[in-house]
Parts: structure tokens; C-alpha cells; sequence
């Protein structure tokens, strides 16, 4: 059984690393939205847009070194690398925004239930932005034939 768990995490461990660490982003993302709108009671879309600042700081350092093993090497290459990861994040955050929006304003749900359900898009989002745009690996076109 032991065997078959790593022979598994091995074979899809970028996917695994993701889903852990967007796990965690989602737990940091949560409870900074729910400590600002409960403790500080920030209005929600801003609580929104802190949380999701914060949360964006823990996914890239994360995704680069965990996830997706950055091989932006030159600090050009990693200044273009964070620029994009915050771009896309920035992208992800206007669909967040609209989600909390249209879940608590138009259609008065719960905030903290709305959220869960909008992170769950989220996070499959940003994996597709994350996969095949920010760190995608460098071809060799000689190779790739």
C-alpha cells in the first residue's frame, strides 16, 4: 500500500504539491478574510482584496519552489516570472470579486460559505494559470520535435 501512495505522489507530485499548497493558500486566504470581516468588520470586498493579497504572497513563493520548481535563474527572468504570477493572480482576483459579489450581494449568501465555494474555483484557475503560463518550462525547439 506504502508503495502504491508513492509510486502515485511521485507520478503526479506537481499536482499533489498544488493541491497542498493551494489547500494552505486557501487557509490563509480564509481566515484573513474571516478576521477582517468578523474582528474588524471591514466591509467585504476589501477584506476580499487584503486576503487575497496575503494569500498571493504565500502561493508564489510556494508555487516557485515547490510546485512548479522555477528555472527563472536571472533576476530579469524572476522579475518577469512575479510580474506574470501577480498579473494572472490579478486576473483570478476580478473573477473572486465578481463571485463575492454576486454570492453575498445579489443572491445574500452566507460570506464565509460563498468564499469556500469561490475558492475552490480559484484555485483551479490560477493551476491552469500557473501551469501553462507563468511557469511554464523553457523548450528546447532543436529537441521537440
Amino acid at each position: 500500500m506504502i508503495q502504491l501512495i508513492l509510486k502515485t505522489w511521485q507520478r503526479h507530485r506537481r499536482i499533489w504539491a498544488y493541491l497542498i499548497f493551494g489547500g494552505l493558500m486557501t487557509v490563509v486566504n480564509f481566515v484573513l478574510y474571516g478576521g477582517l470581516t468578523g474582528w474588524l468588520q471591514c466591509p467585504y470586498l476589501i477584506s476580499n482584496v487584503i486576503a487575497w493579497f496575503g494569500s498571493v504572497l504565500f502561493a508564489y513563493v510556494t508555487n516557485r519552489r515547490w510546485v512548479f520548481t522555477s528555472h527563472a535563474d536571472s533576476g530579469r527572468a524572476q522579475l518577469r516570472e512575479i510580474a506574470s504570477f501577480f498579473w494572472y493572480r490579478a486576473l483570478s482576483l476580478g473573477v473572486d470579486e465578481l463571485i463575492m459579489f454576486v454570492g453575498v450581494s445579489l443572491l445574500a449568501g452566507n460570506g464565509l460559505i460563498v468564499k469556500l465555494i469561490d475558492q475552490v474555483i480559484i484555485v483551479l484557475l490560477n493551476w491552469v494559470f500557473s501551469k501553462y503560463l507563468i511557469f511554464k518550462r523553457p523548450t528546447n525547439k532543436a529537441t521537440d520535435r
